[in-house]
């Protein structure tokens, strides 16, 4: 009786009106008792408004039933094929899709579409890998924010392929807990190409210049991303260091230089292809021959063994255990090895020089932020004490 009534009324009530009354009646037919009859009546209804012409009516109807696991399934696939405005908030919330229909909606709607199935809670892993591939930028960027979808690995780095260039999408990755150590790296790797060609193009530094700049403040950045990576990732990011062709000597050394010996032993493994166990143990071994083999085998430029050699044996003495974090150099362990170097005078070692007394720089810089840092902490706290 209520749903003839309502029907009678409908004819000619106004848009905004009809799209309240739409509401409620979903309402009514996901949350009152009405009986069997009633509920029959009341799809039926339902379902004639599908083809009503206002669509603020039919988003009444989309906003109602859209998160309900009751809701009519016949209802919920029309609303999901009608304008994006009333779809979308159906992909959003509607538990009656499978991952089947959100991939396929993913590929085939438009970017409303992917934005609202990005945006679903405990989003599976096949349909974030759907939006990783073919999502616009904004879908991925709510997928990245999307705290409870499952992304795959090579999904960030599929986002990253197509969207590393967007500073929201990198600042948006960045902050997940649980992106991979090597797209982390490209992530950086990208920053970096990024501001080298905006300093080079707008003519404030050479374009060596900058791009050396750059591949410094890049490779920092590697050995900070590896000093805060579990172990277990720590393989898969040197793989990507390697394939990419960033597993260079520098790098290594600028590992060792750190302190950062897991990242400078897993390095040697990938280069000379040995279990890391055996790599570690010839690192440590005090005898020269092994290491020298070693080195040899990782197809190293022969100009820098004398860095590596008297880098391991400042390792030995103590030099890498330098107060703070294995993502900086350690000024003592960097001028010792500048020392013995300097004073082996050989000519083929003048490039290796160069290196060494920039990394003494950085390291001298650092040293010094960090001294000033805490002696304007300490300052801080002494004046909130006397407070």
């Amino acid at each position: 009786m209520i749903v003839r009534e309502f029907l009678n009324w409908v004819r000619d009530a106004s848009a905004s009106d009809r799209a309240e009354a739409t509401g409620a009646l979903a309402r009514a037919y996901l949350y009152s008792d009405l009986s069997p009859d009633d509920l029959a009546a009341a799809e039926g209804a339902m379902l004639m408004l599908l083809d009503d012409p206002s669509p603020l009516v039919r988003r009444a109807l989309a906003d109602a039933l859209a998160a309900s696991p009751s809701a009519p399934p016949a209802i919920v696939i029309a609303l999901a094929a009608d304008q994006p405005l009333i779809a979308a908030p159906v992909y959003a919330l509607s538990p009656l899709f499978v991952d089947a229909d959100l991939v396929d909606a993913a590929a085939t709607g438009g970017p409303a579409i992917q934005a609202a199935i990005s945006s679903r809670s405990a989003l599976p892993r096949p349909v974030a890998a759907a939006i990783a591939e073919v999502g616009a930028a904004e879908s991925c960027l709510l997928l990245i924010e999307n705290c409870s979808a499952d992304i795959a690995p090579i999904s960030f780095d599929r986002i990253v392929e197509r969207f590393g260039h967007l500073a929201a999408i990198r600042e948006a990755l960045v902050m997940r807990d649980d992106l991979p150590a090597a797209t982390r790296q490209i992530l950086v790797t990208k920053l970096s190409e990024t501001l080298a060609g905006f300093v080079a193009g707008r003519e404030w530094l050479d374009p060596d210049h900058a791009r050396r700049i750059a591949r410094d403040a890049c490779e920092k950045a590697t050995v900070t991303i590896a000093a805060e990576t579990p172990e277990t990732e720590l393989s898969p990011l040197v793989r990507h260091l390697c394939a990419s062709g960033q597993l260079t000597a520098g790098l290594i050394l600028r590992a060792l230089l750190s302190g950062n010996i897991a990242l400078f032993e897993e390095a040697l493994a990938m280069l000379t292809d040995m279990p890391l166990a055996r790599v570690s143990g010839l690192v440590h071994d005090r005898g020269s021959v092994g290491l020298r083999a070693l080195f040899e085998k990782a197809r190293l430029p022969a100009s820098t063994y004398p860095a590596f050699k008297e880098a391991i044996e400042a390792m030995r003495e103590g030099f890498g255990y330098e107060p703070g974090s294995a993502a900086r150099l350690k000024r003592r362990m960097v001028e010792r090895v500048l020392t013995r170097c300097e004073d082996a005078d050989l000519s083929e070692l003048a490039p290796l020089l160069t290196l060494l007394r920039r990394f003494a720089t950085e390291a001298a810089r650092e040293e010094a932020r960090l001294f000033c840092d805490e002696l304007v902490a300490n300052e801080l706290d002494a004046e909130a004490v006397a407070a």
